[in-house]
């Protein structure tokens, strides 16, 4: 009998020594959520052709870190998550956030007027443009950027990009009644920051926001200071020569899909070196510092994020402006906006196009996740790979 008993416990410790290793062998559901969205991306870039980073951190796990392609086709350099991406307008939310300090810490208000802080621009109506329909794409502006001067544009600075608008005489609407996308207006953010802080716009943020949230490499775009970008990655275009001679398509063209690759950032771009509406350099690993700050209110309480976070303005059917113009989407101070629906998720997020640069960085609040896709090449459809990866992870 005992020797019966001894068998049966015997089997049963092996039944859950089996189990239990069974368990440890399953994929879990994360697991399955990081095989998909590798799929995807492994699928959309080939490893010899420009490609993204992209990262998926939920919580404080990360769900996936890769890197698919090349980040510099000259120097065959590969993506990972250290690979510094110009983030476009993504950068707009570091600009918002600037601004926002100095409001929390009560030193302007969001509805302050223009003409107080630039007396020299000469329409009245700079009177009732306010730096909250700066900040929501919401100001009436229109983008009249002159670009007659084609290779002017390709190095324009700050200075030269508002020049137009001290004599800027109308107004696409009245300030803070529609959304138009365009970015002078965040370079005036960026000069009011200047003048209430008595700091240049790059040390500030520098001070401010990049050292308290320990982004200790990432840096705005300088003509003259690339060297000082670590792990840099070029824009890329590419150019269908599928009826050109074959002579010409023999090595650095791919013979199926006929694509020659061309550089396509600086000094191939218009205004692509302007700073507070889209200049900033960093990487997918600095970004999650960036994330987490917001998160524990590093670099601005939580008063004010979530005002950045609320919807100010409705982009939905503008008239004056077709990006991002999809259902259910509005402008915050930085941050586009999606509501939470019966069928999806609070979605805070922003893109950012830049020559051959195309970035996405996602907030889902409601499970703390965050989707951060970085290319450098400029045919990213991001708003379906958006989709696919929350239906990967459930969202």
């Amino acid at each position: 009998m005992a020797n019966s008993n001894f068998s049966i416990m015997k089997r049963t410790i092996l039944l859950i020594m089996a189990a239990t290793f069974i368990a440890a062998c399953s994929p879990t559901p994360k697991d399955v959520a990081a095989s998909k969205i590798d799929s995807i991306f492994s699928e959309l870039f080939p490893s010899d052709e420009p490609g993204a980073a992209v990262l998926v951190l939920q919580g404080d796990e990360i769900i996936l870190d890769k890197g698919y392609g090349i980040a510099d086709l000259e120097s065959g350099a590969a993506i990972d998550g250290n690979t510094f991406f110009n983030i476009a307008s993504v950068s707009k939310q570091f600009t918002a956030v600037a601004v926002l300090q100095l409001a929390e810490q009560g030193k302007l208000s969001l509805e302050d007027n223009v003409k107080s802080y630039f007396p020299e621009y000469k329409a009245d109506f700079y009177e009732k443009i306010q730096i909250k329909h700066l900040l929501s794409h919401s100001s009436g502006i229109p983008d009249a950027r002159d670009r007659s001067d084609k290779e002017r544009n390709l190095i324009a600075t700050e200075e030269i990009v508002m020049q137009y608008l001290p004599d800027l005489d109308f107004l696409h609407f009245e300030p803070g009644t529609e959304y138009e996308y365009i970015n002078p207006t965040f370079l005036v953010v960026a000069s009011i920051v200047e003048k209430v802080s008595g700091m240049p716009f790059v040390e500030y943020v520098k001070e401010n926001i990049f050292i308290p949230a320990g982004m200790e490499q990432t840096l705005f775009f300088e003509a003259d200071k690339e060297d000082l970008i670590p792990n840099m990655a070029h824009g890329y275009e590419y150019e269908d020569v599928s009826n050109m001679p074959e002579e010409r398509t023999a090595s650095e063209i791919d013979k199926e899909t006929k694509k020659e690759w061309y550089e396509y950032d600086y000094g191939e771009v218009n205004f692509f070196a302007t700073k507070a509406d889209g200049g900033m350099y960093t990487s997918t690993h600095e970004f999650i510092l960036w994330e987490k700050a917001l998160r524990n209110h590093t670099v601005l309480g939580k008063e004010m994020l979530n005002a950045a976070h609320t919807p100010q303005i409705k982009v939905s059917g503008s008239k004056f402006s077709s990006y991002q113009n999809r259902p259910n989407t509005w402008y915050g101070y930085g941050w586009f906006i999606e509501p939470a629906t019966e069928t999806s998720p609070l979605k805070i997020y922003h893109t950012g196009d830049n020559g051959g640069f195309k970035i996405l960085a996602a907030r889902y609040p409601e499970s703390e996740t965050l989707v951060l896709v970085f290319a450098n090449r400029a045919d990213l459809n991001r708003y379906a790979v958006m989709q696919q990866i929350e239906e990967a992870l459930g969202l």
